[in-house]
C-alpha cells in the first residue's frame, strides 16, 4: 500500500468524501485527488491540517499505526480503556468483537480478519 492509498482509508475511515476531505485539508479536490492517485505528495501544511481532522499522519507516511498516549484520551475513553484492562482475555475477545460490529455498521470502520476478532 502507497501513501495515496492509506491516504484514502484514512478519508473513508474519517467518513468524508474527497470533497469535504479536501476543504478540511484547504487544498482542491483535484488536488486530493491528486495525492490520492499518488500523482503528487502532500507537503507539511496538508498533513498538519488532515491531522488536526483525526487522519493518523504516521500512519499515511510509514503504514505504522501511531499509538496515542493515554494522557491524549478523552475521559471517557481512558473510563473504558480502564474498564477494557481489568476483564479477562476472554471477555476482551469479545469486547473487541462487539466493538468491531459496531463500527462497522456504523459505516466508520471495516472489520479485520484477525484470529481473535
Amino acid at each position: 500500500m502507497n501513501i495515496g492509498e492509506r491516504l484514502r482509508e484514512e478519508r473513508t475511515r474519517l467518513g468524508l468524501n474527497q470533497g469535504d476531505f479536501a476543504a478540511v485539508a484547504k487544498v482542491s479536490k483535484t488536488t486530493q485527488f491528486n495525492y490520492e492517485k499518488g500523482e503528487r505528495s502532500p507537503d507539511a501544511a496538508y498533513l498538519e491540517a488532515v491531522a488536526a481532522a483525526g487522519v493518523d499522519v504516521l500512519y499515511v507516511l510509514t503504514g505504522q499505526r501511531s499509538s496515542p498516549s493515554e494522557a491524549s484520551l478523552a475521559a471517557d475513553e481512558s473510563e473504558l480503556l480502564n474498564h477494557y484492562r481489568s476483564i479477562p482475555d476472554q471477555d476482551r475477545a469479545a469486547l473487541r468483537r462487539f466493538g468491531s460490529a459496531l463500527a462497522e455498521s456504523a459505516g466508520k470502520y471495516t472489520m479485520r480478519k484477525d484470529s481473535d476478532s
